[in-house]
């Protein structure tokens, strides 16, 4: 067996000037394995993941304004399988401002985006037992705009939390799933024939970073919605822990958990884990 596991990594350092701080990294995993007359079993695969956060900080007076950027995504292969399947999808941006009138709180007006970067499928075989796959979403399909208007907390940039009791949410589709819904069915929440959804609601964002110990640090991110206007009790989570380990300057590991629940997509709670561990490079 012939396994190649490599990492290149770069974290940009804060670049600050008087009212602007900067801060970003990013990490590329790429996994092979190849058997050959192997008697325990296994299949040959391929595998390649990117992800990267960068952070926009502004400051000014009583006025705040912080911005990020999350991009995740990963491809497999296997020499089983006909198609290149998706690990994970996942392009977001938060953005929110605050006008200071306490010393650790102000009024703040939150916005959010998210969408997949690119199709996913249902994967299944055919009666000759070749796969075969069924898209199920793409790009902007389904997307999430969410907008807050409410009260933050913040202790630092890597503390918050922020509380939006008025909350509008907007879903948007392509009409090419939805136009063939049977009848009380929907997509992502959106009906039969139509290409958004709009949601009126509560929602709570924060944010938590923190050095567990020198050179391990774990972040927290989450989201919680409650739609007033359709089962407020059901409340949709979106969870994502995240550790990263530099073991030394030139060896790291992350580990990252996300826990989802939306019930207009699937009504189970939704686990993702991803494990990374490899050669690291300073660019």
């Amino acid at each position: 067996m012939l396994l190649f596991c490599g990492i290149l990594s770069f974290a940009q350092e804060p670049l600050e000037t008087s009212n602007w701080k900067k801060s970003g990294n990013a990490s590329l995993l790429f996994n092979q394995a190849t058997f050959s007359n192997w008697v325990l079993g296994g299949e040959n695969n391929v595998s390649l993941n990117f992800l990267a956060d960068y952070t926009l900080n502004y400051k000014k007076d009583t006025w705040t304004w912080d911005t990020t950027f999350l991009l995740d995504y990963g491809l497999a292969k296997t020499s089983g399988s006909s198609f290149y399947k998706k690990t994970s999808d996942r392009f977001e941006i938060q953005s929110l401002l605050g006008k200071q009138f306490a010393k650790l709180w102000s009024y703040s007006a939150f916005l959010g985006f998210k969408t997949p970067f690119s199709k996913g499928y249902d994967y299944s075989t055919d009666t000759n037992g070749k796969e075969i796959r069924i898209e199920k979403s793409s790009f902007l399909s389904p997307a999430y705009l969410q907008l807050g208007f409410g009260l933050s907390w913040k202790e630092h940039d890597n503390l918050w939390v922020n509380f939006a009791p008025i909350s509008p949410r907007f879903t948007f589709v392509s009409k090419t799933f939805t136009q063939n819904l049977a009848p009380d069915t929907t997509y992502f929440g959106v009906e039969k024939g139509k290409s958004s959804r709009l949601e009126f609601g509560g929602a709570i964002n924060a944010f938590w970073l923190t050095e567990l110990l020198k050179n391990v640090r774990f972040e927290q991110r989450l989201g919680l919605f409650s739609n007033y206007l359709d089962k407020p009790k059901n409340v949709d989570l979106d969870y994502q822990a995240t550790l990263n380990m530099e073991v030394n300057k030139n060896l790291s590991a992350n580990i990252i958990v996300q826990l989802v629940y939306d019930d207009n997509a699937v009504q189970e709670l939704q686990v993702r884990e991803v494990f990374g561990i490899g050669i690291q490079m300073a660019l």
